[in-house]
């Protein structure tokens, strides 16, 4: 049996490196720290994802904006089109199973 406390052999949480997610909705008040989040996940490779939104909270105007990593997108749209050839390829369905439903 080893002296090495468990917790000392195990690597942190803090020593992993951070996994971008690929999803990011970013939140704020309408200023220069909102654009200057917004530009660095431009710069960590995300992309903008819809149209921006904007609230007024009775005091400042809060708006959001979603991004995305590109790849996250292109995995899911293969995943979806895998989807729909293993859909029209699969012979083995019972047309009447569906009969009734869209």
């Amino acid at each position: 049996m080893s002296d090495t406390p468990a917790s000392d052999t195990l690597p942190s949480q803090q020593d992993k490196p951070e996994e971008k997610l690929a999803y990011r909705l970013i939140t704020g008040p309408d200023n220069r720290d909102f654009c200057e989040r917004i530009s660095t996940a431009l710069a960590e490779g995300y992309v903008l994802h819809g149209n921006p939104a904007a609230a007024f909270n009775g005091r400042d105007v809060i708006v959001a904006q979603a991004v995305v990593l590109p790849v996250a997108v292109a995995t899911a749209d293969a995943a979806v089109a895998t989807a729909v050839v293993n859909l029209d390829s699969d012979e083995d369905l019972n047309a009447e199973a569906f009969e009734g439903h869209a």
